[in-house]
């Protein structure tokens, strides 16, 4: 087994596998992924609720999710060769009180001050968007070009075309540490004891990234969430949109199947009390969810729920990634901390980050980004 890159990216989520593909496809084919888990996308890649939006998000990040937006999803099916079940048919964030209101105006104002397209709407226009929704919902905010896709069709496909173009990927191969050589990330040790050199080397593994980071004295400052989704057995087809609320109570879609899937916040997750390979979710936080649901999809009260599943997200302490060549470390880029954002942005990040490691500019200035923010200002 070759045990050289040019590039070496730890983590297989869908971070990981799109920055193979982008690197792979503008000729840097000497890259490895080492993935801990013994499947690609086993983290949150595949433990989401499949959102690609722009709405509700920080500022700092909506630049490179509208460009993933316009310039990418459109036609990423036809690129990779799958159907990644991509909709561009909206996105409404519900509110049931004046106090939901006020919060979602907030995030439209936000969001129009970089150019998106996001307003709020009374409940008699959501209504007219999507009539299957309470009559105790009194508006929404509303932005047209955002939607949704198939979380693991996604990811698998930036992985069997990376592959293609040359990539090549270990599974189980869980890191222990990054090493230095002269001063510059070079080594990558796994919990095994086998040792890979790379030119450069992106950490891109959720929350571990912090445990790893640290080996070479770098800490981003993460906690992690434990983030549950559902699905429901097939339903008649009611709507395309995406829908969250102003407390993000949940947020979903129906699928080209017909299944409803679903994420949802209990607000108890942080009182879980269970090891981080522990998957499963629990009955306490899944049915508060559909309660949850219910609530605004009243004709949802009677469809049997088909499974649920959930996993741990990384949280960064301000809301957003970071994606940066640390100075402290040449070598070494970081593209962690996504705080359950991550999905809707991978394309763009994989071609920031192949840009990143051929020295060019990224498509839009993410310096908001730079792991140096954390820095104390004293």
């Amino acid at each position: 087994m070759k045990k050289t890159a040019d590039v070496i990216i730890i983590g297989g989520g869908i971070n990981g596998c799109a920055t193979a593909y982008y690197l792979a496809k503008r000729g840097i084919k000497d890259v490895l992924v080492l993935e801990a888990d013994d499947s690609i996308g086993h983290g949150g890649s595949s433990r989401n609720g499949g959102g690609v939006r722009q709405s509700g998000r920080d500022v700092r990040e909506l630049p490179y999710a509208m460009y993933a937006v316009n310039n990418m999803w459109p036609t990423l099916s036809e690129e990779l060769g799958v159907d990644v079940e991509y909709y561009q048919r909206g996105n409404l964030r519900l509110g049931k009180t004046e106090a939901h209101l006020k919060k979602l105006e907030t995030l439209a104002s936000n969001a129009r001050s970089v150019g998106l397209d996001m307003h709020v709407i009374d409940g008699k226009e959501v209504k007219e968007i999507c009539p299957h929704l309470s009559d105790e919902v009194i508006g929404a905010s509303w932005c047209p070009t955002d939607g949704h896709a198939n979380p693991m069709k996604t990811t698998l496909a930036f992985y069997t075309r990376s592959l293609e173009l040359g990539a090549r990927y270990i599974t189980g191969a869980k890191v222990k540490a990054i090493e230095k050589v002269k001063g510059k990330a070079r080594k990558v040790i796994l919990t095994t004891g086998e040792v890979f050199e790379g030119e450069t080397i992106i950490l891109a593994a959720g929350y571990e990234s912090r445990f790893i980071a640290r080996t070479v004295g770098i800490d981003v400052p993460m906690t992690k969430f434990f983030e549950e989704c559902l699905v429901t057995e097939m339903q008649p087809h009611m709507f395309d949109i995406m829908l969250g609320t102003a407390d993000a109570d949940f947020y979903g879609h129906q699928s080209q199947h017909g299944s409803f899937v679903f994420g949802s916040d209990s607000g108890l997750e942080e009182s879980i009390d269970k090891s981080f390979d522990d998957l499963r979710t629990t009955s306490i936080t899944a049915s508060a969810g559909c309660r949850a649901i219910m609530g605004y999809i009243p004709k949802l009260a009677d469809a049997k729920i088909v499974r649920t599943w959930g996993g741990w997200c990384d949280l960064c302490f301000d809301g957003v990634p970071v994606i940066d060549r640390v100075d402290e470390v040449p070598g070494l880029i970081l593209a962690c901390g996504f705080t359950g954002h991550g999905f809707g942005t991978a394309p763009a990040v994989g071609l920031m980050l192949s840009q990143m490691v051929a020295g060019e500019d990224t498509i839009v200035d993410i310096s908001s980004l730079s792991y140096d923010r954390f820095k104390s200002l004293k």
